[in-house]
């Protein structure tokens, strides 16, 4: 299992107009809560403001929890893809 943000390859630069930069994807498949916030969050921390992470989770209590912790931390997050896991959250960084 892969829990590493994937880095092989350069960031793409920004989208225009978003201000935003792609950090890459964190897989969190296989991990439980608190454990998936735990490892966004440290994954998240050294990123600048306006990175965007995509998680990707597979617990379906972390699709409940995971977004509301991460926005109760001040972060942007979008569920991305899915009626059925795997599940992709888009985050936006936007606090330190």
């Amino acid at each position: 299992m892969s829990t590493s943000i994937e880095s092989s390859t350069p960031s793409p630069p920004p989208r225009p107009g978003s201000g935003d930069a792609d950090a890459g994807e964190l897989d969190l498949r296989g991990e439980v809560c608190p454990y998936t916030f735990v490892r966004a969050r440290l994954a998240l921390e050294p990123l600048p403001l306006g990175a965007v992470l995509t998680l990707v989770i597979d617990h379906p209590p972390a699709l409940r929890n995971l977004p509301r912790s991460l926005a109760d931390w001040g972060q942007a997050v979008e569920v991305v893809a899915g009626e059925a896991a795997p599940w992709r959250l888009r985050v936006v960084k936007r606090a330190p």
